[in-house]
């Protein structure tokens, strides 16, 4: 009688970690569909969409997921085969820093041409 409530305990603890373990894939792949871009409908993240397009990367997505593939290697994936375009937030490398930096650069230049322009009228 012990044994067969050590069996049934051992089964359900395994139910409740495979559980465990889909919902984490599920949470990831998620996480990965908001932020990949669907390249048919405009402004649209493949999670948002409905098209053949978003389909088919989604069952993508879930295919590197199950072959161990983590998020950056799925991202690096998708972006050499359609691009950094599907990638909502791209990687910071040499190419893309100008994009990352200007905002910046415009913001202190502004800034600094306001504060002259205030200086020079106060005068």
């Amino acid at each position: 009688m012990l044994f067969m409530k050590t069996k049934f305990l051992i089964i359900i603890l395994l139910m409740f970690n495979i559980k465990l373990s889909a919902d984490e894939n599920i949470g990831i792949d998620t996480k990965i569909f908001k932020n990949l871009r669907c390249l048919v409908c405009q402004g649209q993240t493949i999670a948002e969409s409905n098209s053949d397009f978003a389909q088919t990367i989604k069952i993508v997505v879930r295919d590197k997921i199950s072959q161990g593939r983590n998020e950056k290697e799925i991202y690096e994936f998708l972006s050499e085969k359609y691009g950094e375009w599907i990638v909502y937030k791209p990687k910071f490398n040499y190419i893309n820093s100008f994009l990352w930096i200007s905002p910046y650069i415009v913001l202190i230049l502004g800034g600094y041409l306001i504060f002259k322009y205030i200086r020079k009228r106060r005068q």
